[in-house]
């Protein structure tokens, strides 16, 4: 029965929603990223490449992005949690915010833009932006690597998985 609603709905949307269904993914994950790295306008070549590794701009961002968000937003809602502002909902436990927490890296076209915004030096410009973009790799990679493991296996969180009330 319920099938045959799922059936009958699809059957209901129109050829452009169904084309916007079937383009999405490819939007989402391969066109926009491109779209950003192109707009970036970031030399990639080794000799920048080599300066961001050794540059404490680079160092400092990527440190921002990859500690300090996750820290951020896990300590935010962990005290949002424990002053009972809000409480989490029923099917997201503390691994799913911690996961989170190591996707908030990822926000790259921002930083990009405020990277823009506050060097002068184009030589620290492009360090970086090659840090924003190493570090929104990282930060992707390692949330989903996170939350894929600890969804597959009893995760060893030092937090509860699950709420009591």
């Amino acid at each position: 029965m319920l099938g045959e609603i799922e059936e009958n709905a699809a059957e209901t949307s129109s050829p452009l929603e169904r084309l916007e269904r079937l383009l999405h993914p490819w939007s989402s994950f391969l066109v926009i990223p491109i779209f950003a790295l192109a707009n970036a306008g970031v030399d990639l070549s080794g000799a920048v490449v080599g300066d961001a590794v050794d540059s404490t701009v680079a160092a400092g961002i990527m440190l921002g992005l990859l500690v300090g968000k996750p820290t951020g937003v896990f300590g935010a809602t962990f005290l949002a949690v424990r002053l009972k502002l809000g409480e989490l909902p029923p099917a997201v436990s503390w691994v799913h915010v911690g996961g989170l927490g190591l996707l908030a890296g990822i926000g790259f076209t921002v930083a990009l833009f405020i990277t823009g915004l506050a060097f002068q030096n184009p030589g620290l410009t492009d360090e970086a932006k090659i840090a924003v973009l190493a570090s929104s790799t990282i930060a992707g990679v390692a949330g989903f690597l996170f939350l894929r493991l600890t969804s597959q296996s009893g995760s060893a969180w030092p937090f509860p998985t699950t709420r009591s009330h």
